[in-house]
């Protein structure tokens, strides 16, 4: 069981999902840092307040974190769109890599083609000729 978990982890893609989560969790905490200190202190500047999170609407005794909420919504679409981005990017990679030009066949296989195609010429006319005889007599 040791050796096939060792098997496991050494495949190339756990060890890539593993990179993925490391990057991907110091990335959140870069768009969170950003959103708390850049963008809600410049939304701040038109809506009135510094802090988003502070906004609260209560009625009665509940309390609605409007402004948490707000900097989930901020967070998520950040994150989503440098997602985005990022897909796009690798895509438009691929798709060259696609696009790339077909092998030239080697000299042989032309050499083999021109042969074949020479061989279908010469039998098709034989074939014609043949059937319009039968058909003439």
């Amino acid at each position: 069981m040791l050796k096939e978990f060792k098997e496991f982890i050494a495949r190339g893609n756990v060890m890539d999902m593993a990179v993925g989560i490391i990057v991907g969790s110091a990335f959140t905490t870069i768009v969170k840092d950003l959103v708390a200190y850049l963008i809600n202190p410049l939304i701040g500047l038109f809506i009135g307040k510094i802090d988003l999170s502070n906004i609260v609407f209560t009625v009665g005794a509940a309390q609605f974190k409007v402004g948490s909420f707000l900097n989930a919504v901020i967070n998520f679409l950040i994150i989503a769109f440098v997602v985005f981005l990022l897909v796009k990017g690798v895509n438009h990679f691929r798709s060259k890599k696609e696009e790339a030009p077909e092998e030239v066949p080697s000299a042989e296989v032309q050499y083999l083609k021109e042969i074949a195609e020479t061989l279908k010429q010469q039998s098709s006319p034989t074939t014609v000729k043949n059937t319009e005889n039968v058909k003439d007599r």
